[in-house]
């Protein structure tokens, strides 16, 4: 998925008090004592965010983070470490705000549903056709994929925590999607949605702003039939009326998905490669595709 710096992270800890020390590939971290500080982030990570949280709540004082991520995760940890005792406010805005406190203790806490998971499977539903239901979703959470759903022609059916989509013909091309921190269009749904504008009428561009060099699915979706060309962060997909199986290898979590979904309209068999990638993101992606009526499973 190409480089992920760290350098924020580590901006933080050391503002907050870390002695970081970096000699032969290693980082020797060392704390006598934290304290709160006021932390902008020059860039909305989600990591950055959530490590400075993790080590502001046991800072003495206040600790202010800025420009700080708004997904959903963050909201989610925020309510964790509030059981816990810690004192956070301002999760899902711009602005968080840290009282540090002096100890924390044991909690229960049922995390939030998996917004890529939920997308994924949506897609699956809108590339192979027909009507599926999704339980237990958070609405919100994936209101941009719904989005791009509707345009490429999906009807969208939303009711409490459940989501039909619904394919009932070929689906048309969506003319711009750039990826963006929330709420915009998740980096992590950007190959998953590719994957299904290969197949529809019409010519598409997506815009990846988040990680470089995101791309490495291409190629193998290529070695599928489909019709892409990269210019640097752009790719433009000219829809293609059919894929055709063929064996291909993930090279990352979210590519591999993608290449799963591509296998699911795909003529002939397609043997996807590398499934480890896949399956750090996905508990049993592919028990759950089968509960939706495709046919897949895993190699020995």
């Amino acid at each position: 998925m190409g480089p992920r710096p760290i350098d924020l992270h580590l901006k933080a800890l050391r503002e907050l008090g870390v002695k970081i020390t970096e000699a032969h590939g290693f980082l020797e971290c060392d704390v006598v004592k934290l304290q709160g500080s006021e932390i902008h982030l020059d860039y909305p990570s989600v990591g950055a965010t959530e490590n400075t949280m993790l080590i502001a709540v046991m800072a003495k004082g206040i600790t202010t983070i800025r420009n700080a991520a708004k997904e959903p995760e963050i909201v989610d940890l925020q309510e964790y470490l509030n059981k816990m005792g810690a004192k956070v406010r301002g999760g899902g805005t711009s602005e968080i705000i840290i009282e540090g406190v002096g100890r924390l203790h044991r909690v229960e806490h049922k995390i939030m549903p998996d917004r890529i998971v939920a997308g994924t499977l949506a897609i699956a539903g809108a590339i192979a056709g027909g009507e599926i239901l999704l339980k237990n979703v958070v609405i919100d959470h994936i209101k941009p994929i719904l989005v791009k759903l509707k345009e490429a022609g999906c009807l969208v059916l939303e009711k409490d925590h459940n989501l039909k989509i619904k394919t009932a013909q070929r689906l048309k091309a969506v003319e711009m999607t750039k990826t963006l921190p929330y709420p915009g269009f998740p980096t992590d749904m950007q190959a998953q949605f590719m994957s299904l504008m290969t197949v529809t009428q019409g010519t598409s561009i997506i815009a990846e702003t988040v990680f470089e060099n995101r791309y490495k699915h291409v190629d193998e979706l290529t070695r599928m039939g489909a019709k892409i060309k990269i210019d640097g962060r752009v790719a433009v997909v000219q829809g293609v009326k059919k894929l055709t199986g063929a064996k291909v290898c993930a090279k990352d979590l979210r590519g591999g998905a993608a290449l799963v979904l591509a296998g699911l309209v795909a003529e002939g068999v397609t043997i996807v490669e590398h499934i480890s990638h896949i399956d750090r993101g996905y508990d049993q992606l592919d028990k759950m595709l089968e509960r939706l009526g495709a046919y897949v499973h895993r190699i020995d």
